[in-house]
């Protein structure tokens, strides 16, 4: 917990203050009421409903300078109820926070102004109808997709606990920072907000406050349709201290429980308020104040229940902006100037250090942070590219101090546990350890590694391929979001053999490579698992699905065929024939190797081939047009896509004149040497077709 020791102001003091008070609750309420109405599109009652908490976290609690918005120490505020994004925008506004640009330049312009609030869900506007990373200042992190937000917000206090840990000395303590959530009744029945409240309260995240909405109104109608658990009960059992308010409009219930939060230094805090949905108008209490406009009559309505001006749109009162900003300002500048003043000195003492968070801040890399990556030699027994990809991890985590995951329960099996000495893991009490122990969670720590990653660290993520599936909703956002998490996937393929067709992913490459901005590379040897490291993690905009083989892969003997630095170009020429080709090849992953064999034989038969790797669709697809035509001629149209996986998206490279070997069922359970004869895997199967395709292109 923070040790902020400012306190907080009575509400009841005087008349003045009340006033005031219940002015800028209503003008929350009546902003998101508004813009929902003038879009004709929105979840106005939530908003309603919170606005007293929002108002009371963010006056006497939260720190943030309005005037420098991403100063690092600042409390997060994740808004995962993303579709009461109204409130975020009230609060941006009322609290005048300044606009940023995306290198941290003040841009003049407030980052939410009441124009802003007035365009709610058009084209264009910087308030959308669910809160977005990076359109936004001061949204935190994308949410929408209900869960999502308190998965980040556990990343995000991994990340503190992380920074602290690196950083903070005796005599300077850099990091010290909150993570408080408003979340809802949705997001506590998605399994999500389960798996990552279990991982903070193993991991006494004490810096964690999940502020619950418990309004029992979903949009089908009241919550008992489907949920009657003690959802306070069980978060005790996962070990979180757990408060209640008896009424979300009770202002000083809600400082006394947020102050109690402040106080406990052993685990997180889960605060239950009790809320009427859309409070205040003739809808309160019903789904239909969940998410459609109230209609004229109802506005009008409830405004004079708020002693509001029945006809006034957009109102905010002489006062209440000034108020509001003034209080958080003058808490958050003190914070921040006092946060400025103590790394000026730490620097001065730790400069090694200070150069090292600077380069955090810039999401930049250390220098020489690839020189030791490995070179493997041409092998024909080779090594799994999984293997190869814990060398070359475990090669680069050293110079990257703030590069820290691990997997599901897997790592043994993934390769993707940091073993250099120092290492460790990360557990509870002890947050200087780089092995994340994510337990069979894989939807929670895909939305953890983003949280993280949106703190500042490097984060990585592993499981096998076919769990891809658990966890797509956070692999989504990660690229939506625009954040360089390395989402690794082993066990590619049929490779994974006896398992059987519940653990042989099919269809999963193509899923991922529908994600746009995901760069999902498949790597074809240990060679190309290394460049694909390298390429990963020189991202700052992309996520990237690393796909590595459980089965070994011969390393290819790159003195006879093409440099694995052409996975840079997301396909490359990897062996080639004299003159204009008859027949290429494209392969990826485990496939290479086999096309390279096939290459070889149809060379011996006079066949002119050519293969072509391309582990990266997604890099093959931002060259320009001269280079992904010279390695993929148009003229050309015998070709031949080999792939342990789904077809979809092939006739894009093979077009409607070529042919693909890959998966069209569900694979079976046997040693892979007879799955590739049962599924067309093989040297000879290739040859044939090709043979095939240049005699119909021939004729």
């Amino acid at each position: 917990m923070s040790e902020d020791s400012s306190a907080t102001t009575s509400f009841r003091e005087d008349g003045t203050t009340e006033r005031l008070t219940v002015d800028t609750i209503n003008t929350i309420r009546t902003l998101a009421i508004d813009a929902v109405e003038k879009a004709n599109s929105g979840h106005p009652g939530t908003p309603m409903a919170l606005a007293p908490v929002g108002y009371t976290l963010w006056r006497d609690f939260l720190r943030i300078d309005p005037d420098v918005p991403d100063w690092p120490n600042r409390d997060r505020f994740v808004l995962s109820v993303g579709h009461a994004s109204m409130l975020l925008y009230a609060l941006l506004h009322l609290a005048r926070v300044k606009e940023i640009d995306a290198h941290g330049n003040l841009t003049g312009l407030p980052a939410v102004s009441l124009d802003d609030i007035k365009q709610f869900r058009q084209l264009g506007s910087k308030t959308p109808g669910h809160p977005e990373y990076r359109m936004t200042t001061g949204v935190e992190t994308t949410t929408g997709p209900l869960g999502q937000g308190c998965g980040n917000s556990v990343g995000m206090a991994i990340a503190e606990r992380a920074l602290a840990a690196r950083f903070n000395r005796d005599g300077f303590t850099l990091f010290d920072h909150d993570v408080y959530v408003l979340c809802g009744d949705g997001d506590m029945m998605e399994g999500i907000s389960g798996e990552a409240a279990s991982v903070a309260a193993h991991l006494k995240l004490s810096n964690l406050c999940w502020i619950y909405d418990s309004n029992h109104i979903s949009i089908e109608g009241s919550t008992e349709l489907a949920f009657t658990e003690d959802v306070g009960k069980r978060f005790e059992a996962y070990g979180w201290n757990v408060l209640h308010v008896n009424d979300a409009n009770d202002t000083h219930a809600i400082t006394q429980v947020l102050a109690t939060f402040r106080e406990t230094n052993d685990r997180p805090t889960f605060i239950v308020v009790h809320s009427v949905i859309g409070w205040g108008s003739p809808r309160a209490g019903s789904a239909k104040a969940h998410g459609e406009a109230l209609g004229a009559d109802n506005v009008r309505a409830t405004k004079k229940a708020y002693g509001w001006p029945e006809d006034a749109q957009f109102l905010v009162p002489d006062g209440v902006a000034d108020a509001f900003h003034g209080v958080i300002s003058k808490r958050g500048k003190a914070a921040r100037e006092a946060w400025q003043r103590e790394f000026e000195r730490y620097r001065k003492t730790f400069p090694k250090e200070a150069a090292e968070f600077d380069l955090l801040r810039e999401g930049k890399l250390p220098d020489g942070w690839d020189t030791d990556i490995p070179v493997f030699p041409a092998d024909a027994k080779g090594i799994a590219s999984r293997d190869a990809g814990g060398k070359v991890l475990n090669a680069i985590a050293p110079h990257v101090p703030m590069l820290i995951g691990g997997a599901a329960d897997l790592a043994p099996s993934t390769k993707t546990n940091l073993t250099f000495e120092g290492a460790g893991a990360f557990e509870a009490n002890r947050y200087d350890g780089r092995n994340m122990h994510f337990g069979v969670r894989e939807h929670a720590m895909g939305a953890i590694a983003n949280g993280m990653a949106l703190s500042y660290l490097r984060s990585y993520s592993a499981t096998f391929l076919v769990f891809a599936d658990y966890m797509r909703a956070p692999i989504r956002l990660a690229a939506i979001m625009e954040v360089p998490v390395v989402f690794v996937f082993t066990h590619d393929s049929i490779g994974v053999g006896e398992d059987g067709p519940t653990h042989q992913p099919i269809e999963h490459l193509a899923t991922l490579r529908a994600i746009p901005g995901l760069d999902t590379i498949r790597p074809g040897d240990a060679n190309e698992t290394a460049v694909a490291w390298k390429v990963a993690l020189s991202h700052t905009h992309e996520p990237t699905a690393l796909i590595l083989s459980r089965q070994a892969l011969p390393t290819i003997d790159r003195g006879k065929y093409a440099s694995a630095d052409g996975v840079q170009q997301g396909a490359y020429v990897l062996a080639d024939c004299k003159g204009e080709p008859q027949l290429i090849l494209i392969a990826t992953g485990s496939e290479v190797s086999l096309a390279i064999s096939a290459y070889e034989k149809l060379s011996a038969d006079g066949i002119r081939a050519r293969v072509v790797s391309m582990p990266s669709w997604y890099l093959f697809e931002k060259q320009d047009r001269a280079y992904r035509d010279q390695v993929l001629p148009p003229a050309v149209k015998a070709r031949l896509a080999i792939e342990q996986a789904g077809s979809l998206g092939w006739d894009r490279y093979v077009g409607t004149d070529g042919a693909t070997i890959t998966m069209s069922t569900f694979g079976a359970s046997a040693p892979l040497a007879k799955l590739q004869e049962k599924f067309g895997f093989t040297i000879d199967n290739v040859v044939k077709v090709a043979h095939q395709l240049i005699k119909a292109h021939s004729s």
